[in-house]
């Protein structure tokens, strides 16, 4: 993919732009989303992510107000999300416990690269809901989405989390706005990257089908002579002589 200009601050602020025009029904979102992933013990994190994907994707894509339902439709990528999920939490895991078998020694590495693969994979969940791909396809290519931009998105996905998570710090009850805005933002850029910089283009309209031609048409019949009349005077001739 070719290296497209990242509009760093323009993003953000298109995000949080859709996250005020939207506000009551994004934070009612976020705390069913929450709620249903902390009582199933992370089970449904990977649906209720694939279906905060869904409700901010229809915001970039101007296709109606945000709600539950919509948020539910996520449970059709139920199985592909949950393994994303579950996959990369575990290959996180892994590398933090290894690191912190070196005395923490490779804990600065280990943070580092996930900063780094969070960046890489930020947007893999909409791939999974709008592409229909399996958890590992999403992931590689949102890998390629990024790579072109690595440093950029790096910063953009640093700041956004940082937005995420800086609901956190009111004892966890402010996350239920601060996600819908960092997810927002995470929409827009992936919107962006996906159409080129802008809309998509409206497909042109079809030729209109060539006129049938008109048939010439056909020549009249010449008229028909009429008989030459036999002169008269031959005619009373015949008459005397027959006489």
């Amino acid at each position: 993919m070719a290296t497209q200009q990242v509009k760093f601050g323009e993003w953000l602020g298109q995000g949080f732009d859709l996250f005020k025009e939207n506000i009551g029904p994004l934070i009612l979102v976020s705390l069913v989303a929450q709620l249903l992933a902390g009582i199933s013990a992370g089970i449904l994190a990977g649906p209720m992510m694939a279906g905060l994907a869904i409700v901010t994707l229809n915001l970039v894509d101007k296709k109606g107000t945000p709600d539950v339902s919509t948020l539910f439709e996520g449970f059709n990528y139920f199985l592909q999300s949950f393994l994303f999920v579950l996959v990369w939490s575990a290959i996180m895991l892994v590398a933090y416990l290894i690191s912190l078998a070196t005395c923490g020694i490779l804990v600065p590495v280990v943070s580092v690269a996930g900063l780094f693969i969070g960046a890489l994979i930020m947007f893999a969940p909409y791939l999974i809901v709008e592409k229909k791909l399996a958890f590992w396809p999403a992931s590689m290519k949102s890998m390629e989405m990024v790579k072109p931009n690595v440093w950029p998105l790096l910063g953009y996905f640093l700041v956004v989390s940082m937005i995420g998570s800086a609901g956190s710090a009111v004892c966890g009850i402010g996350v239920i706005v601060t996600m819908p805005i960092a997810w927002c933002m995470y929409a827009v850029a992936y919107r962006e990257l996906t159409s080129g910089g802008g809309a998509p283009a409206e497909a042109a309209p079809a030729p209109a089908p060539p006129a049938a031609p008109v048939p010439a048409p056909e020549p009249e019949p010449a008229p028909a002579e009429a008989p030459a009349a036999e002169p008269e005077a031959e005619v009373v001739e015949e008459e005397t002589k027959a006489e």
